[in-house]
Formats: structure tokens, C-alpha cells, sequence
């Protein structure tokens, strides 16, 4: 399993511990405040606010709390307003860093990131100095106990998806990022159980890390997923499997 991909399955099982304490709640609130600042708050015009409300549904959101975030986005409600950052940077043995953030405050989030990077032996880099690196695409995550390979790999060919990759537990299906909302909405049409979906980054190269530089990386992508600002984080590194469990257990 890639690096990227054995990420995205860490993420998604904290998500779920994260979600009972209310910090999932929390980044998915300031994307649909932004997605609906930008976009406006209906989601059959604007594909940001349909992926956000989909991320909403998955972590079983009340609709309230959705409402109230598109009504602050497009300013019905009174709100804190958000905007996009994006920081890029290097961590333990040079791995490419490309960090998604919502920020009421720039200085302050800037901040907070650069002190997180250089303690945890990175360093922030400048605007473009690793975005090249990764390619925008959409993620759907299908659990592996729905069928078989060969018949998940037709299923989604079929809807539209550009390749599938089996890891642990999910099939990751990628499309075109433009594409996420309408192969989605066609899977549901098949009633295939969506895990999760996303817009996400693919690294187009990776750096293999193992040892210290390892634990320390891991240490700094939790840290930084644990940021109240961070929406994602991206990396190109690649830790062996058994050398991931290794650190995961300890």
C-alpha cells in the first residue's frame, strides 16, 4: 500500500474517534460556510458545497448545523467569515507537504504551522515550491466486503471513474475532481455503499521513508490533522507496510 493511500485509511478511522468529540464537526462547518461564501448555498450549482454536504452526511451532521453553516456562507446568518490558505512545505526526510486550510486569520494560522513544521523537523516552503508535485483528483471510498474486484472495477468504469485501487479495507475509486459529484450520485444509483468522498491530491512522485524519519513524519502529519484550521494535509511519502503497523502500534 502507498503511503498516500495508507494515509487516507488513518484518517478516515481518527474521523470517526474525532467525530465523537465534535472536531469533525468543526472543519466540515468552515467548508460549508466557505464553499457557500463562494459559490452560493445551492448545491446542484455549486460541486464544492455538494462534496462538502456529502462529508456532512457521512458524519451523520445534523441538518441544523448544515443549514445554519450554508446561511453564514452566504450571509443570511451572521458568522465569523472564512477564507482558503494553502501552505507548502517540506517534512522528515524531505517529504512534500501541501497543507489545506480555513482561516478566520491569517497571521495567526500561519504561524501556528510554521511553529508545528520547524518542532517537528520541517520547514515551511514558498507559494508553488511543492504544488506541482501533486494532481487534483476525486476520491470515493467503497467498502471491500460490497464485491468482488473485477465487479467493483466494472461498476465504476462504468460510472465514469478513471481507475480503482484495492487497499485494506476500501476500494479507492479516483475521478477527474470536476467529475466526483456525478460518478458519485451515479454509484448511489446502484446502490453502492459510499464509505467517503472527496476531492484530494495525488502525488505524482514518493519519497520512501523508513526508521526515525518515519515515526517523526507520522508524528507531524497527526499534529498537523489536528490543527482546528488544517482541512487536509497531502504528503508524497512511501513507508513500507510492515514499517507503518510498526509505528501505528507503538
Amino acid at each position: 500500500m502507498s503511503g498516500h493511500s495508507k494515509w487516507h485509511s488513518i484518517k478516515h478511522k481518527k474521523a470517526k474517534v474525532d467525530a465523537a468529540r465534535g472536531r469533525v464537526f468543526t472543519k466540515i462547518i468552515k467548508e460549508i460556510t466557505v464553499a457557500a461564501r463562494i459559490g452560493g448555498g445551492d448545491p446542484e450549482s455549486n460541486p464544492r458545497l455538494r462534496t462538502a454536504l456529502s462529508a456532512a452526511k457521512s458524519a451523520n451532521m445534523p441538518s441544523k448545523n448544515i443549514e445554519n453553516a450554508i446561511k453564514k456562507g452566504t450571509g443570511e446568518l451572521p458568522g465569523v467569515v472564512y477564507e482558503d490558505v494553502v501552505y507548502e512545505g517540506y517534512g522528515p526526510g524531505g517529504v512534500a507537504l501541501y497543507i489545506e486550510a480555513v482561516t478566520d486569520n491569517r497571521n495567526r494560522t500561519v504561524a501556528e504551522i510554521r511553529h508545528i513544521l520547524s518542532k517537528n523537523n520541517g520547514n515551511l516552503g514558498e507559494s508553488g515550491s511543492v504544488a506541482w508535485m501533486f494532481e487534483k483528483k476525486g476520491l470515493i471510498q467503497i467498502p471491500v466486503s460490497f464485491c468482488s474486484e473485477d465487479e467493483m472495477m466494472e461498476i465504476a468504469l462504468e460510472c465514469g471513474a478513471e481507475d480503482i485501487k484495492t487497499e485494506e479495507d476500501f476500494y479507492e475509486i479516483y475521478t477527474a475532481f470536476e467529475d466526483l459529484h456525478q460518478v458519485r450520485t451515479m454509484l448511489e444509483e446502484k446502490n453502492v455503499p459510499i464509505e467517503n468522498s472527496e476531492v484530494t491530491m495525488i502525488p505524482q512522485n514518493s519519497v520512501k521513508i523508513e526508521g526515525k524519519a518515519a515515526e517523526q513524519l507520522m508524528k507531524l502529519m497527526d499534529v498537523l490533522d489536528d490543527h482546528d484550521d488544517v482541512q487536509n494535509v497531502h504528503a508524497n511519502f512511501d513507508i513500507p507496510d510492515e514499517e507503518m503497523e510498526r509505528i501505528l502500534t507503538e
